[in-house]
């Protein structure tokens, strides 16, 4: 079985190299050890010195130097929009209050789909929703950053 080791950062590596892509949603995506199975059939243990959350887009380095892409899998998301920054930072705070997972997307915010979430961020004034994307929450001030903690910058 082939091993992964190392990840190059999604805009650090020319895509079009992979030679193949494994597909997996936000939660599959922060690992450590695992044994995983591409698109095209490339299996391969993922071990890492530490658990990351891969980005879409990131590469897997094989042992042979070939990379695989690891792509973002769609999931059933709200997006979150106000009518300025002002407001955008005060529904961010009522999320984090609540310590929902969340991504900053542009001038939006996204959040895993919860009904009673939504409701009350409407009543609060936002723009809320239903879409299917892939899901890159931040990792929240403890964590490393992303370009460390098993990552190659070779």
């Amino acid at each position: 079985m082939r091993r992964a080791s190392s990840v190059r950062q999604a805009g650090e590596w020319d895509k079009a190299t992979a030679i193949d892509q494994v597909v997996l949603d936000a939660g599959e995506r922060h690992r450590r050890r695992c044994v995983l199975t591409a698109e095209r059939g490339t299996v391969m243990l993922l071990d890492l010195p530490h658990a990351v959350a891969l980005k879409d887009g990131d590469g897997l380095v094989l042992d042979d130097g070939a990379v695989v892409r690891v792509v973002g899998k769609a999931e059933p998301l709200h997006e979150v929009a106000a009518r300025n920054a002002s407001e955008l930072a005060r529904l961010a705070w009522h999320l984090g209050n609540r310590h929902t997972e969340v991504q900053v997307a542009g001038e939006r915010l996204r959040i895993r789909r919860d009904h009673v979430l939504a409701e009350m961020l409407q009543r609060l004034g936002a723009q809320v929703t239903a879409i299917e994307a892939p899901f890159d929450p931040e990792t929240g001030a403890y964590a490393p950053p992303h370009g460390h903690s098993g990552h190659s910058h070779d």
